[in-house]
């Protein structure tokens, strides 16, 4: 991974973007890296492309360690990570496996305490919080993130769910699946904009079939990143992929 990231970035690529998983999709057998360990190696492959998330269950982590591991990766990269987070697949077998909570509701309740913790934990001061699922008392985290205000943090889902968008609103950027259209681009930015009085630097990253003018519609809209999915499969594969570069919109 620490190859194909340098390839990347000779390539034209302008960030690599890991899913999280156990494993992944639930395939038993399929090689299942730690993205974070990866990211790790990535990070001291390259010097120039984003690096990330997306998305990370942050409903089966510790928002104390998931803030901890991001800070060092931040300084690690130099200040090039991007936190995409999400209440995990809801079809993952990983969770029930070992007693993760598995109702859509109360892991939303837990992605959203834990965003807030993240939050306050970068912020370098001591963080007193007593909430429905998580307990800290005046713990203290440091150094900080390089990046100010904070390590972006992308929101995904599905983004025709009414707390998907709300939460959307709340954060730096959106990662959410079933945003197909420039409509969808435009619905996006205009909550942020009610929610916050502006959506200046408010990052939207969409995918979907590699054609122009369906980018080039996207891009128009106010989309700022268009991830290409690489599925697993070979290696040999996998770097033709890479290696074609990235499919740019003027």
């Amino acid at each position: 991974m620490a190859e194909l990231a340098e390839l990347a970035e000779r390539s034209g690529w302008d960030g690599m973007f890991l899913e999280d998983y156990v494993v992944y999709q639930g395939r038993v057998g399929l090689p299942t890296y730690d993205p974070w360990i990866t990211l790790a190696a990535m990070a001291v492959a390259t010097t120039r492309i984003r690096l990330g998330t997306t998305v990370t269950p942050l409903t089966r982590r510790r928002p104390w360690k998931l803030a901890s591991e991001a800070v060092a990766l931040d300084h690690l990269s130099g200040g090039r990570l991007i936190l995409g987070v999400g209440m995990g697949d809801l079809s993952d077998p990983a969770f029930e496996a070992v007693g993760e909570r598995v109702a859509p509701r109360e892991r939303a309740e837990i992605l959203d305490e834990g965003l807030e913790l993240l939050d306050r934990l970068w912020s370098g001061e001591p963080v007193e919080h007593h909430g429905r699922h998580h307990d800290v008392s005046g713990l203290r985290l440091a150094p900080r993130p390089l990046q100010r205000p904070r390590i972006p943090i992308w929101i995904g889902g599905d983004w025709r769910l009414a707390g998907v968008r709300r939460r959307v609103a709340r954060w730096d950027g959106s990662c959410c699946y079933n945003v197909s259209s420039a409509g969808d681009v435009a619905a996006i930015l205009a909550l942020v904009e009610r929610a916050r009085g502006s959506a200046a630097g408010f990052d939207v990253k969409v995918g979907g079939e590699r054609d122009v003018e369906h980018m080039r519609s996207l891009a128009g809209a106010g989309a700022t990143w268009w991830n290409d999915w690489i599925a697993p499969g070979t290696a040999e594969r996998t770097r033709e992929l890479i290696a074609r570069g990235p499919l740019r919109v003027d």
